[in-house]
């Protein structure tokens, strides 16, 4: 029987096929008992500490709820709260969160720093986001996948726009270890690193799954199954924002990149948030120094029967519970 019990969450990489499986598996159990009001308070009394750098409103509102249901108190401490980095060493913090908590959640820049909290604090640790990686909301993406197709294996998933950045690194990956074929829709400037394409070709070999880099769309999108994208300009790259819009543009998520998948079974994925109009502080402030009302998604898509996104989002809760429960044990284990 597989058994994740005092693991940490750090990157979908550090995973089998059939453990990512597990944590699939796990998370429908969940969602499923929660739905149907079961109890699945196995981890009562327990404490567990949320460290966030960045902002954040679904992986927060996910890991508070989670651990809620599971029985435990969730403590935030953001940026402003403790001396991480600054005046207390990683190590140090991790040595003494982990005699506190029973697991510590990251949220942050650094992938050397949650990789140093998982060394030294000696509980589970989570990885909340990152720069180089986004694993927490890999398990929602194909959980949602899978709940539309009742399957994974063979379906063509193609991300859309910045394909270098954390969730492109972590979709390509997570696709080849489950046998999903991925296609990265970019410009050649912002195709994925080398070493990320050879890592998901190495999954691939193994699951069958299909690696696929490109700025031609009619290739990439030709018998898609899923669409996703995300924002043009992530956490900390304001600066690059005319850069971006000018590069992007023809990436865009829009009925007609749909219509040339020629599927109409297909569903449209987003991490969120997205700026498909301008009803925000934000999207007013691209309007007016860009002149785009709509970014990496057009509103009519984002609206439109094939969205998916919010189901997905509902799904960072049940896929993130499953991960706290299966690393901190006892739990009811699915067969996988």
């Amino acid at each position: 029987m597989l058994n994740l019990k005092g693991r940490s969450f750090l990157t979908l990489k550090d995973f089998t096929p059939r453990e990512v499986r597990l944590m699939l598996e796990t998370a429908k159990q969940l969602k499923n008992n929660k739905l149907t009001r079961v109890s699945n308070k196995h981890h009562e009394g327990k404490t567990i500490a949320m460290l966030f750098e960045k902002t954040s409103t679904r992986t927060r509102c996910a890991f508070v709820t989670g651990a809620r249901d599971l029985g435990m108190h969730a403590e935030f401490l953001g940026k402003d709260d403790i001396q991480l980095g600054k005046k207390e060493s990683v190590r140090d913090t991790a040595l003494v969160l982990g005699r506190m908590f029973d697991g510590i959640e990251f949220r942050g820049f650094s992938q050397r720093m949650v990789e140093e909290l998982a060394e030294f604090s000696g509980v589970p640790v989570w990885n909340g986001l990152t720069d180089e990686w986004h694993p927490t909301q890999m398990l929602a993406d194909y959980l949602t996948v899978q709940e539309n197709f009742g399957r994974l294996e063979g379906l063509t998933l193609v991300y859309c726009g910045d394909g270098r950045n954390n969730v492109a690194n972590s979709l390509l990956v997570t696709g080849a270890i489950l046998g999903v074929n991925v296609h990265i829709f970019s410009p050649k400037e912002l195709f994925p690193e080398k070493e990320i394409v050879e890592l998901a070709e190495g999954f691939a070999k193994e699951s069958g799954a299909h690696i696929l880099i490109t700025e031609d769309a009619d290739e990439a999108v030709k018998g898609a199954d899923v669409l996703y994208t995300d924002v043009w300009v992530s956490m900390g790259e304001e600066d690059k924002f005319a850069e971006r819009v000018a590069l992007l543009k023809p990436y865009q998520v829009n009925m007609d990149l749909v219509k040339k998948a020629d599927n109409e079974d297909l569903i449209f994925l987003h991490c969120l948030p997205a700026f498909h109009d301008t009803n925000t502080v934000y999207g007013k402030d691209v309007a007016e120094k860009f002149g785009v009302e709509e970014m990496e998604v057009t509103d009519e898509v984002f609206r439109s029967k094939y969205a998916r996104h919010f189901d997905q989002a509902e799904n960072r809760m049940h896929t993130i519970k499953a991960v706290m429960a299966a690393t901190l044990g006892n739990l009811y284990i699915p067969k996988v």
